[in-house]
């Protein structure tokens, strides 16, 4: 299986990077701006700590959506570019859209935990009209049915992922993810699955919980340290869900 994980900020993917030994192959999408990573064409025994089978035919490498005004780009533009780019380019017979997220202490969330989720919708893209727009709007894109033995097999909870295009959260949208069973609120992940979802390529998603939404609002030196713990965590999910895999 050729496994292609997609992340959107390069913190998140950095302490897989570093444990991999991962070298971004220059020029490799261009002119777009994401980024592709893969284990460099030879290393010295003992260099980096690596996990063969991510090394080995089953590898798609890691894309990053890349930089511009000297940020990653976030949002569900770019994962969406970033995402049709990977899929022409690498041909993976499963994506994984990795990242951060938020969640609620009320429904079990924690900072660092790790989730798969079991479900994908936009939360953000009001359609007046039929149901059709309506329904087309919330998206509910099929996740990989893989996703659950998988969560199985490693003791991580599952739950359901919503992606809008901004950081914060109306009440309106508040309610809506509520009223579809949302658990875990991000930026990326419905437009990766619904590029996923033309290409029909099977998408899995992995999250790590970086604030909780329900909690007293954190500093920003109290984010950069909850996004370097989760990120920590992704990675130790994702070496185990790849083992697994492969």
């Amino acid at each position: 299986m050729r496994i292609c994980l997609i992340f959107a900020m390069r913190a998140e993917a950095q302490p897989l990077i570093d444990s991999l030994g991962l070298k971004e192959q220059e020029g490799f999408f261009s002119p777009l701006p994401c980024k592709y990573l893969s284990p460099a064409l030879s290393k010295r025994e003992g260099e980096v700590q690596c996990c063969e089978p991510l090394l080995g035919r089953g590898w798609g490498g890691v894309v990053l959506n890349g930089v511009s005004h000297d940020r990653d780009l976030i949002g569900c533009e770019a994962a969406a570019v970033t995402t049709q780019a990977a899929i022409m380019k690498l041909q993976p017979d499963l994506v994984i859209s990795v990242g951060t997220c938020g969640g609620w202490q009320r429904y079990g969330a924690r900072v660092g935990q790790t989730y798969i989720a079991d479900g994908v919708m936009f939360h953000d893209r009001r359609v007046p009209g039929d149901n059709e727009w309506d329904t087309q709007g919330l998206g509910n894109y099929p996740v990989w049915e893989g996703s659950w033995r998988v969560a199985e097999a490693l003791g991580l909870p599952m739950g359901k992922v919503t992606t809008g295009s901004s950081f914060d959260l109306s009440p309106g949208e508040e309610a809506l993810i509520d009223a579809n069973g949302g658990r875990l609120k991000e930026m990326e992940g419905a437009a990766v699955a619904f590029v996923c979802s033309l290409y029909k390529v099977p998408v899995m998603l992995v999250k790590a919980v970086t604030n909780l939404r329900d909690a007293e609002e954190e500093d920003i030196d109290s984010f950069h340290e909850n996004l370097k713990r989760a990120s920590l965590s992704l990675r130790e999910t994702l070496v185990k869900i790849i083992e697994k895999l492969s």
